[in-house]
């Protein structure tokens, strides 16, 4: 069973690279809850400073390929408006654990137009950025892919406009060495054939694998190409069930892939298409969060 997912697996991990993570969020109303869950797991985050957008701060964990994790919550003193007008308002004050993704561009314009040709609503770039703690400037520009929130269901795409290793390594190197990167995006979806279709469209993507994880509570689809799989919930009383009903369809769990998972304790483990997920406390952390560990 096992070696059935080997081919297809190498194909998608030799392909992935066309789309790359360029870091996931997780969303809350307080940064130092999510930072102090997230280090009684075993994972530090480093501040990173307040968006200028005048309603959100963050903290990080960047790894070794690049990606990071990212925690982001409402500013102390955040106005309800400045609040309200945010894309993620509800993940953020609904305290909802992973709510959206980005993928690394360096030629936005050209793969706003590709998508665009595609038939993929893509929207114009938006500049933004944020001040670190230390004084440092940063800078990007953004454009938001499909109909959803910004990086709910696609991806959102950002083009750094000062130098990635600031954004990305505040020390000059990765937070963490114990995990090699963001592995894996889990997205959860009402139709599982209907999210299959438009990652196709939109990536020119193969038919992905399927699998049922009755542990997790989804029907599962592994996309090659591209790092994501789709979850669709088994029933209608399940917990990725009232997730779609809060949130909409969004990321519900992200996955790391693992340099030295003997340091890390598992609450649970599974087998996702041939390969060893475990997962953290997911009552303690208050969210999902996995690390895979590959057998070759």
């Amino acid at each position: 069973m096992r070696g059935a997912f080997i081919l297809p697996l190498l194909t998608a991990l030799l392909s992935a690279a066309d789309l790359r993570i360029d870091h996931v969020t997780v969303a809350g109303t307080s940064l130092k809850e999510l930072q102090a869950n997230l280090s009684a797991a075993g994972i530090p985050a480093v501040y990173g400073g307040a968006h200028t957008n005048g309603a959100t701060e963050m903290a990080l964990v960047s790894f070794p390929d690049g990606s990071y994790l990212e925690l982001m919550a409402l500013q102390a003193d955040a106005g309800p408006n400045l609040i309200g007008q945010h894309p993620w308002a509800r993940f953020l004050q609904g305290n909802a654990g992973p709510c959206a993704w980005a993928a690394r561009e360096k030629d936005l314009a050209a793969e706003v137009k590709r998508l665009q040709a595609a038939g993929i609503p893509v929207s114009v770039p938006v500049r933004s950025g944020r001040q670190r703690p230390d004084g440092v400037r940063l800078d990007w520009e953004t454009s938001d892919v499909g109909t959803e929130p910004r990086g709910a269901f696609f991806p959102f795409l950002i083009r750094d406009l000062t130098p990635r290793e600031l954004r990305a390594f505040p020390q000059a190197k990765p937070v963490n060495r114990d995990f090699r990167g963001v592995a894996k995006v889990v997205i959860a979806v009402r139709d599982l054939d209907a999210a299959v279709k438009r990652y196709r469209q939109a990536y020119g993507l193969p038919a992905p694998i399927q699998q049922v994880d009755p542990g997790f509570g989804a029907h599962l689809a592994l996309l090659g190409g591209v790092p994501v799989v789709l979850a669709q919930p088994l029933t209608l009383e399940s917990w990725l069930s009232d997730r779609l009903d809060r949130f909409g369809e969004a990321p519900c769990a992200f996955v790391l892939g693992a340099s030295r998972p003997g340091r890390y304790h598992a609450a649970s483990q599974t087998r996702w298409f041939g390969i060893e997920i475990s997962w953290f406390d997911s009552d303690r952390l208050g969210w999902r969060l996995g690390f895979e560990t590959p057998e070759w």
